[in-house]
């Protein structure tokens, strides 16, 4: 149903008023309430304290870390088959409904999340504070999946059979070129832009289904998301079997840019250019 469907108050109806509020009530909210919604959440994460953001990143870095582990432990257990990724990718959303439902802050979140704001009002105090939460949450993220990374990585720390699964899907991510993590990462940040677009219209199960579908299909889809995927390459950076370098400038940089491109200018662009002349 579009903003179009929506009766106004004072339409004509065969209803009655009982009846019209809840028409009202479960009719799709139009898009400039969505945008407000979120421009007001964007608004409210710009005002925070950095010891708040800090925290909650390394927290959503550590939490993302699920995705990884879970994904390995279908992996483990799951014959090598066609449709085995179809299967082991529902442990890849496992990390993002942690992070995503516990509100913590992950970056690509906040690829619209802030820019909302910034859209709808670039003065430059504006651009200081989302550069600030930028850098912020980005930075702690990282330090949540270094910390992850490590303790996966240690000897003992998982069974032999899950550990193995684990390394298998660690090994895949790093095998791919830098240029095809930004070019993969840029849809992962379009849906992941998505998903945050439409929460606010989810409640309850549709929440969670929603967080499952979007965030299943980039696993299943083999798209590189920058935070999930540093937890991968910091596993094998401890490890030993890759630098830290080619964790950094090999595949966290590149899906970075991808995530960046397909949240910011794609995704928060074209959701501000719908609404541009209603708010």
């Amino acid at each position: 149903m579009s903003e179009t469907d929506v009766a106004p108050e004072n339409s004509q109806s065969a209803l009655a008023p009982a009846e019209m509020r809840q028409a009202r009530r479960i009719a799709a909210a139009p898009a400039p309430v969505v945008f407000e919604a979120i421009r007001m959440s964007g608004e409210h994460e710009l005002s925070r304290p950095l010891a708040s953001l800090w925290w909650s990143g390394v927290a959503a870095g550590f939490g993302i870390s699920l995705a990884v582990l879970c994904k390995g432990f279908f992996e483990a257990v799951l014959p090598t088959a066609d449709w085995t990724p179809a299967v082991s990718n529902l442990g890849y959303a496992v990390g993002f409904l942690v992070v995503i439902l516990g509100r913590m802050q992950l970056f690509t979140e906040n690829t619209i999340t802030p820019i909302l704001p910034l859209f709808f009002s670039p003065t430059r105090e504006n651009f200081a504070k989302t550069g600030r939460l930028w850098l912020v949450v980005f930075v702690a993220n990282m330090l949540g999946c270094l910390l992850a990374a490590w303790f996966i990585a240690r000897e003992g720390a998982l069974p032999a059979r899950q550990m193995e699964g684990v390394l298998d899907i660690c090994r895949h991510y790093a095998q791919a070129e830098p240029l095809q993590h930004l070019v993969w990462g840029a849809p992962a940040g379009f849906m992941i832009a998505a998903l945050v677009w439409m929460l606010p219209s989810a409640e309850g199960a549709a929440k969670i289904l929603a967080i499952l579908i979007m965030t299943y299909m980039i696993g299943l889809g083999g798209l590189s998301h920058v935070v999930a995927g540093a937890t991968e390459l910091f596993v094998l950076v401890w490890r030993g079997e890759i630098s830290f370098a080619h964790a950094l400038l090999g595949g966290i940089a590149p899906a970075l840019v991808g995530n960046i491109l397909g949240g910011t200018f794609l995704f928060a662009a074209l959701a501000y250019g719908q609404v541009k002349e209603e708010v």
